[in-house]
């Protein structure tokens, strides 16, 4: 089995990707926190734990990690300190860690910030980390949902390099998403946007 590290493994997202590696028979999961309390929710449950804030060295937290889902945010309150630099440092911390593959959860609009009505300094800032990963020489999958919302799981996605249009997906499903492309033959050195869909997770890689 390898070892994902869970970066954002606290965020409503994270908890669900989190609960999918617990599950799979090929992942187990690291849940990487920032605060003790955090710590003990996920280790009450028998799942392994990271103390590490992305605001400083997170090299430490890379120990004995094979893989890496990146679904950490400040939910608009850091964008250049969390989502940004903190990513940043978690990819070049990843790079000289060997890591096999780095996911990233990044977002519809960060290819064109400047287009966008709302939010631009966070898709900026998604931009940027995005092109820093894709420039560091780690194997990598970009994943750029449209907006999030708490539906349930319908397993089923639209999936393009580039979607005509936006549109709107379950954290549920995307959690599936990032989980999957997790696998060495599925999406490596890709970028890709998502939404709610028809067609079964499994099969949208074929789009690709």
């Amino acid at each position: 089995m390898e070892n994902v590290l869970v970066a954002g493994a606290n965020g409503t997202t994270g908890k669900q990707i989190v609960q999918l590696l617990t599950e799979s028979q090929y992942f187990k999961p690291v849940a990487m926190v920032r605060s003790i309390d955090q710590m003990q929710d996920f280790e009450t449950k028998g799942i392994q734990t990271v103390l590490g804030d992305l605001e400083k060295d997170v090299s430490h937290t890379l120990e004995n990690i094979d893989k890496v889902i990146f679904a950490a945010g400040s939910g608009g309150k850091n964008v250049i300190g969390v989502d940004q630099e903190g990513a940043k440092r978690m990819i070049d911390a990843s790079k000289h860690a060997n890591i096999k593959k780095f996911v990233m959860l990044s977002s519809m609009g960060a290819d064109a910030p400047e287009k966008a009505e709302q939010l631009q300094d966070y898709l900026k800032a998604k931009q940027n980390a995005d092109e820093h990963l894709k420039s560091s020489g780690l194997n990598y999958a970009i994943v750029r949902p449209g907006s999030l919302n708490n539906d349930k799981p319908t397993n089923h996605i639209q999936l393009q390099p580039k979607l005509s249009q936006q549109g709107e997906i379950s954290r549920a499903d995307v959690a599936q998403t990032l989980v999957r492309v997790l696998n060495d033959n599925t999406a490596n050195k890709v970028t890709f946007e998502i939404v709610k869909g028809d067609t079964l997770i499994g099969k949208a890689f074929e789009n690709i």
